[in-house]
């Protein structure tokens, strides 16, 4: 298997390896569609999986391959590609494919019914889809043509999953999605629900949330219970209000710095990241300085900085374009801000106490998202509590202390 992509392509993943039935020589591409980038990795990893193994049968599918099967099938490298749907159906890569190319069209889809797995290989943090696709159409995403119509897990089955993962001993679960705050009934009932019928998840985080769509239970959960995670990543995308409208994005720049005001007045301490693009069409150098100072503003430390890539299919592909060398220069200005204050933050934390979840190596995540080493030795998944010590460069130094 490999994977490309966002947390929701690596949730599908493990499903596809529990249940998809592949044999020791089939290699799936699970592809990526957000940037042009990402589909240029995924063409270059399939011509270095054929060239290290000739004999493979080698079956790409994605979001990539969901918008354009007909580019991958047309690699010589490639032996058969799959849709979003194709590729989850029970048994999708046992035996020997009936057809070279099989997508369907997502547009009638009206639920969401994920393969439920008891364990993610090699990892210590669980991931549990709750949603799929999205009703948005951002002017630049071509995400909704790879995913579909916006559909719900019903809670009961989400819930079922968790259980089923709590039991095997997993400590966190982080919920993904398309658009999580598009969850039928409420993001924020979803999670009240989970963290009062699953009394024994240590840990709830959530991916990517929507700052137009953040609904008052999830801030009341926030607000009184430990367990959900103080951290959340914002979809916000810019800081300048006109090129927030022509990416047709729901929320303007004060509604971003509103929300942050209000998530830390409710939990002290919280931290927040975004998504930003750099160079979106028609963006001019005022306007690129309104999502730098957003960071400053909103206190952002968690930043993930695209170069804008234009998507055939999409409006923002005919709107003016931004020279790519600006664009780079954007992106570097961008990511040189958010290293500034996720340093400040790291500083911040030294000679603090924090909950760290064990993953590999003896480091892992503590609750606000950053990476920990610990000084000893400790094994995959335990939950302890440690005290910062120094940081070398993005990753904090931590010793393990007793509990009070």
């Amino acid at each position: 298997m490999v994977n490309f992509g966002c947390r929701l392509n690596g949730a599908e993943a493990e499903a596809m390896r529990v249940h998809g039935g592949a044999g020791g020589d089939t290699v799936i591409v699970n592809t990526c569609a957000v940037t042009a980038e990402a589909e240029r990795q995924a063409r270059q990893a399939i011509r270095r999986l054929r060239r290290e193994r000739p004999n493979a049968r080698i079956v790409v599918t994605g979001c990539a391959a969901q918008i354009n099967p007909d580019r991958f099938a047309a690699m010589p490298e490639v032996d058969h590609v799959l849709g979003n749907t194709e590729k989850l159906v029970p048994g999708a890569f046992a035996g020997p494919l009936p057809v070279r190319v099989a997508v369907s069209d997502l547009t009638a889809l009206s639920e969401s019914a994920p393969m439920p797995v008891a364990g993610f290989e090699g990892r210590s943090r669980a991931f549990v889809e709750i949603q799929q696709g999205c009703d948005h159409r951002c002017t630049y995403c071509v995400i909704p043509f790879g995913r579909g119509p916006n559909r719900s897990v019903a809670p009961e089955r989400v819930i079922a999953q968790i259980r089923t993962l709590v039991d095997e001993g997993y400590a966190e679960v982080i919920l993904t999605g398309v658009d999580l705050t598009s969850y039928h009934g409420g993001l924020g009932p979803l999670v009240r629900r989970i963290l009062a019928e699953v009394g024994d998840l240590a840990r709830l985080r959530l991916s990517s949330v929507d700052p137009a769509a953040v609904d008052d239970v999830l801030l009341d959960v926030l607000a009184d219970d430990q367990r959900l995670m103080p951290h959340l990543h914002l979809s916000a995308q810019a800081g300048d209000d006109l090129i927030l409208k022509r990416m047709a994005r729901r929320h303007t720049r004060a509604d971003i710095i509103a929300l942050a005001g209000r998530l830390r007045g409710l939990r002290p301490g919280l931290t927040l990241g975004a998504d930003l693009i750099a160079g979106f069409p028609t963006e001019d150098e005022a306007m690129f300085q309104r999502s730098l100072d957003l960071i400053d503003e909103a206190g952002l430390t968690h930043l993930h900085v695209f170069r804008f890539s234009p998507r055939p299919g999409t409006p923002a592909a005919k709107m003016p374009p931004v020279p790519k060398p600006q664009v780079k220069d954007r992106a570097a200005r961008l990511r040189a801000k958010a290293d500034t204050a996720m340093d400040a933050l790291l500083e911040r934390r030294i000679g603090k106490s924090v909950r760290v979840l064990v993953e590999r190596d003896h480091q892992g995540h503590c609750e606000h998202a950053l990476p920990v080493r610990l000084t000893t030795p400790v094994p995959p998944g335990v939950l302890l509590t440690a005290r910062v010590l120094a940081r070398a460069a993005a990753t904090l130094i931590a010793r393990e202390v007793d509990d009070d």
